[in-house]
C-alpha cells in the first residue's frame, strides 16, 4: 500500500513513516499544503493528512480533492481536539481523526481498518456503453459530454445503470427515488424520465431509454 503522509513537523513525519515503512507500505512525505494540493493524492492508496500545514491547510487540502471527486481514504492526524473541529473534518470529506499526541500502534491499527473499509466499498463510477456516471460528485457524461441532470433525474439514471440489460419496474423506480412511502402522482415517473430522454437522446434517432410495456423501464444501448 502506498501511504502519503501530509505534515509539516519532520520528527512527527519520519516517525509516522518508519512505523508505516515497518509494517510493510511505501511511503511518500509531502511537507506542506500546497505540495499536497496537486493531485499527488490521487497516486496514493491512503493519506495521513495533518491539518495546521503551511501553504494551505489540511481541511482546505481535503475539501479541494473531495470536490475533484478524489475518493483516496483520509486520515485526519492533528492535534486540534474540539468536537467541532472534528465534524468539520468529516464533514469535508475524512474517513477518520486521530489526535496528537497518539499511539504508533493506533495509528497503524486505523490504517489498516481504513484501507479495508475503502477496499469494501462499491465503485463509485457506473458505466454503460457511451454513459458514465460518478456517484461521488454526481456527474453524469454521454461519450464523454457532460449532461446536466437534476437529482431526481441523476437517481433514475442511477438505478437504469445499475439494471443495465434489464427492466427496471415503476415500483422499483419510485422506492429508489423518493422512499418506499412513496405515494406521489402516478405520472411523475413519466415526467422526470421524459426529461431525462430529452437530455440523453439530444442529436440521436431513437432514445437511450426504452418503455417495457406493462413491465417498466429499461437502458437500450445496442
Amino acid at each position: 500500500m502506498q501511504v502519503a503522509i501530509v505534515e509539516d513537523d519532520p520528527i512527527i513525519a519520519k516517525a509516522v513513516s518508519t512505523a508505516v515503512s515497518d509494517a510493510g507500505h511505501e511511503c511518500r512525505w509531502i511537507p506542506d499544503g500546497v505540495a499536497a494540493s496537486d493531485d499527488s493524492l490521487i497516486a496514493s492508496d491512503l493519506v495521513i493528512l495533518d491539518l495546521m500545514l503551511p501553504g494551505a491547510d489540511g481541511l482546505s487540502v481535503l475539501k479541494a480533492a473531495r470536490s475533484r471527486g478524489v475518493r483516496t481514504p483520509v486520515i485526519v492526524l492533528t492535534a486540534r481536539s474540539l468536537v467541532s473541529e472534528k465534524l468539520q473534518a468529516f464533514e469535508a470529506g475524512a474517513d477518520d481523526y486521530l489526535v496528537k499526541p497518539f499511539a504508533m500502534d493506533e495509528l497503524l491499527a486505523r490504517i489498516e481498518a481504513v484501507h479495508r473499509r475503502a477496499a469494501d466499498k462499491p465503485a463509485m463510477t457506473l458505466a454503460a456503453g457511451p454513459l458514465q456516471l460518478s456517484l461521488a460528485n454526481r456527474r453524469a457524461t454521454l461519450a464523454g459530454r457532460p449532461i446536466e441532470l437534476t437529482p431526481t433525474e441523476f437517481n433514475i439514471l442511477e438505478l437504469l445503470m445499475r439494471f443495465n440489460g434489464q427492466v427496471v419496474t415503476r415500483k422499483m423506480l419510485c422506492e429508489h427515488v423518493w422512499g418506499f412511502d412513496w405515494d406521489g402522482p402516478t405520472n411523475v415517473i413519466e415526467v422526470h424520465l421524459n426529461r431525462l430522454r430529452g437530455k440523453l437522446d439530444k442529436g440521436r434517432e431513437g432514445s437511450l431509454v426504452r418503455t417495457v410495456r406493462g413491465r417498466g423501464y429499461a437502458l437500450a444501448l445496442d
